[in-house]
């Protein structure tokens, strides 16, 4: 029996599976709808998609590189609890999804779920829904960021040695060597970027665009301030100029006061290091970051679900 496009939109509807998970289930099934559920459903897949509208706000961060590739990831993966976020069967998924990276230059979530996971013959999309199912939590690969060359450091915060935190920071820099100065300059500024979050490089990184929307910000917030007595217009000029300042001090990494010793910015620390260390590139993850998070009380749930 031929299958059609309509046949598996039909499914998928009645499941809420993955197209390719219902296209297979029909070809298991000769095509016969209700026999195609039951299928989905003792593979676990019908299971796993009614997972999927559940808030996934824990989960891992986690980075890996390699040296020979000279290729370096970092992975954000969610789940519904630390629990599961903490199981084998998570941490091994994590780990692979940052192989898989590796080894995939792939653009986004929606591309890497079309290639085989590392030493697998799955897809991410398959072995995703298959650990959904077995974990029994709503499971999403939420983000993750490549980067190449020479020079490649990472840190991840809370990770008890297994590589797994809840924060985790991947930094390139150039350097004439990479010896143990180096290294130790590298680790320091991965834990001062882990702890002090900054969004940019330096001033030179950030678009006209944000430095202007920035500004607007800043002074609507100013004459508002100041609303029942207006200053002269030089006045308010001053005082958006030293917003502004604050601003870059604060969001720029350079010019941060380091974390380690607040005396001097990160641009004087790298400075004393020598060996010409620039900074090329950081990506900085925090797990659940902007994730809105169910806020209900557990004592209230439970009420709820016996009725008062």
């Amino acid at each position: 029996m031929a299958i059609t496009a309509q046949d598996v939109k039909q499914l998928k509807e009645l499941t809420n599976c993955g197209m390719m998970d219902c296209k297979r289930a029909l070809e298991e099934t000769g095509g016969d709808i209700d026999k195609a559920v039951k299928y989905l459903r003792e593979k676990g897949l019908a299971k796993a998609a009614k997972k999927a509208g559940r808030i996934a706000a824990e989960g891992l961060v986690s980075c890996k590189i390699n040296n020979d590739k000279k290729i370096g990831v970092i992975v954000e993966i969610n789940s519904e609890t630390d629990f599961a976020a903490k199981s084998e069967r998570f941490m091994e998924f994590v780990d692979l999804v940052a192989q898989t990276v590796i080894d995939n230059d792939v653009a986004n979530v929606e591309a890497l779920m079309e290639v085989n996971g590392a030493g697998t013959n799955e897809k991410i999309a398959d072995i995703l829904t298959e650990r959904i199912a077995t974990i029994g939590e709503n499971i999403q690969i939420r983000r993750f960021a490549r980067l190449t060359g020479d020079g490649l450091f990472s840190y991840v915060h809370n990770d008890g040695g297994t590589g797994f935190g809840t924060h985790g920071t991947i930094l390139k820099l150039a350097a004439d060597e990479y010896g143990d100065d180096v290294q130790v300059c590298a680790k320091g500024v991965l834990l001062h970027i882990t702890s002090m979050n900054p969004e940019f490089i330096n001033t030179d990184s950030i678009s006209q665009s944000i430095i202007d929307e920035e500004k607007d910000t800043q002074l609507n917030l100013i004459l508002k301030e100041n609303e029942a007595k207006p200053k002269p217009q030089n006045v308010i000029d001053k005082i958006l100029e030293g917003k502004m300042k604050k601003f870059f001090e604060e969001s720029c990494l350079m010019t941060q006061a380091y974390v380690k010793d607040p005396d001097i910015t990160i641009e004087k620390y790298i400075a004393g290091i020598g060996k010409n260390v620039k900074i090329d590139q950081f990506v900085r993850f925090e797990k659940g970051e902007g994730i809105a998070k169910r806020e209900d009380n557990f004592a209230d749930e439970v009420a709820s679900m016996i009725g008062g």
